[in-house]
């Protein structure tokens, strides 16, 4: 099953379905489903507890990191931000601070951070020009060259 950039394998769902089943919480969660207070969660068809049709990640620092690094290092995400990444976990997966985690994971990725325009050298100093004594002192044109001919044959401006 594919999701947005997620590869979804069933031996990750294997790991989330026993992870939910070691998380306390989650199993006070599976017990009070069906009541007004859990209605926005619900058991599937595989056994995976979900919410709002997420599947609900416990808090299994494993089962995150393993989503985190496909989610941010594949070969098919390459260092999406924040924002972009959040986005596309969210669209499958949901847990208790998630966009918090997501936002942490990415503050501390090296590779994202060497590449904000922060951390990148300035282009230099402007070199301002010189100041006319009478109008029409220079006068001076541009040509952008090497254009897609037009009907009638230019390829310039």
């Amino acid at each position: 099953m594919r999701c947005s950039l997620l590869r979804i394998t069933n031996e990750f769902l294997d790991e989330v379905r026993v992870e939910q089943g070691n998380d306390q919480e989650l199993q006070q969660i599976i017990g009070e489903l069906g009541t007004k207070k859990r209605k926005d969660y619900r058991m599937g068809k595989n056994g995976i507890l979900r919410f709002k049709e997420r599947v609900y990640v416990s808090r299994s620092l494993v089962l995150r990191k393993i989503l985190f690094e496909e989610g941010h290092k594949s070969r098919l995400s390459i260092h999406p931000g924040m924002t972009k990444m959040y986005k596309d976990l969210k669209a499958t997966f949901w847990w208790k601070g998630m966009k918090t985690d997501v936002a942490d994971y990415v503050a501390s990725c090296l590779v994202c951070q060497k590449g904000k325009i922060e951390h990148q050298r300035p282009g230099g100093m402007l070199e301002p020009l010189d100041i006319l004594q009478w109008k029409w002192d220079i006068i001076s044109m541009d040509f952008v060259t090497h254009m897609p001919r037009s009907m009638r044959g230019h390829d310039l401006i």
